[in-house]
């Protein structure tokens, strides 16, 4: 029986709602008038749409924001017969966005959502997407595995027999450890987001599925070809948005992603780590929503 959610937790999924895509139930949040132009968030791992709590209300200010906890994460199903590829895992971002009547909209991702995002492009180089999108902002993630940091329990999980007893006998404190690690500034995170995010993962069964889910970053591997050719011909406006004290996704990958795709726009955060959205709320949302700005009318 699933425990009480912390009231921040709560608060997030009374605001949200579950959609059930191929038998499986995927919590979706949005925020903002439907009839505006679209931005659609894709999160990263191991959190979920949680992340956009503080900048939800900026973007939708002038924007249709629609976040939703990809299949084994946060509120969303948690199955254990699922493979988890992110091949699957946009598949599911198309059945949400086309479940909610979305045509088009701009795409904004972060960490593993970036791979998403590039499988998404990479579909759209080769025929029509059910929902056409308009621009695309890369947000700290290690799209390029050769010039990340991986930390040392993202190695382990994603092993056959380490990575079970690593998710197995994981206790709250050490992910509360682990995650201020990667914050620029550790005391950025208060204690009771801390709580709410640790429920998010542990909820629906979902700390046993890191093993399965980390498989993700064999994939950034075996399908960099496909997704950096994407980006090498990429004929959308591009955000390359990067915190520059990142110590997972270094600000090479950023560099990275801006040289390879033509005409992209790259900005820094200063002294932000692999959680701009988090750590710098206002100064993110401000980065997004002037680039989109800045964008030429259809």
């Amino acid at each position: 029986m699933e425990t009480s959610l912390p009231p921040i937790l709560d608060e997030w999924a009374a605001q949200g709602q579950h959609l059930v895509f191929q038998g499986k139930r995927v919590f979706v949040r949005t925020a903002g008038d439907p009839g505006r132009p679209c931005i659609l968030l894709l999160h990263g791992f191991p959190t979920c749409s949680l992340d956009f709590r503080q900048v939800l209300e900026a973007l939708a200010e002038r924007f249709f924001v629609v976040v939703h906890d990809h299949l084994g994460f946060g509120l969303s199903d948690k199955p254990a017969d699922y493979s988890y590829s992110l091949m699957e895992q946009a598949e599911v971002a198309l059945g949400v966005w086309q479940a909610l009547g979305i045509e088009e909209g701009h795409l904004v991702a972060h960490d593993m959502g970036t791979s998403i995002a590039t499988e998404l492009l990479a579909r759209r180089e080769r025929t029509d997407l059910p929902v056409a999108l308009r621009s695309v902002t890369f947000c700290n993630g290690s799209m390029r595995l050769d010039l990340a940091s991986l930390t040392w329990p993202q190695k382990m999980l994603k092993h056959p027999w380490w990575g079970p007893l690593l998710a197995r006998f994981s206790s709250e404190a050490f992910f509360r450890h682990r995650l201020r690690k990667v914050f620029a500034d550790p005391g950025t995170l208060a204690e009771e987001e801390l709580v709410a995010i640790w429920a998010a993962l542990e909820h629906g069964g979902g700390r046993a599925r890191l093993p399965v889910i980390s498989g993700y970053l064999d994939e950034r591997v075996r399908f960099l070809p496909r997704w950096w050719g994407a980006l090498g011909s990429l004929d959308l406006p591009c955000h390359v948005l990067w915190g520059d004290r990142d110590p997972v996704a270094l600000s090479a990958i950023g560099q990275a992603v801006h040289d390879q795709v033509p005409g992209s726009t790259l900005t820094w955060l200063a002294g932000v780590g692999h959680y701009p959205m988090v750590e710098a709320p206002e100064a993110w949302a401000s980065a997004v929503l002037d680039f989109l700005k800045g964008l030429p009318a259809d």
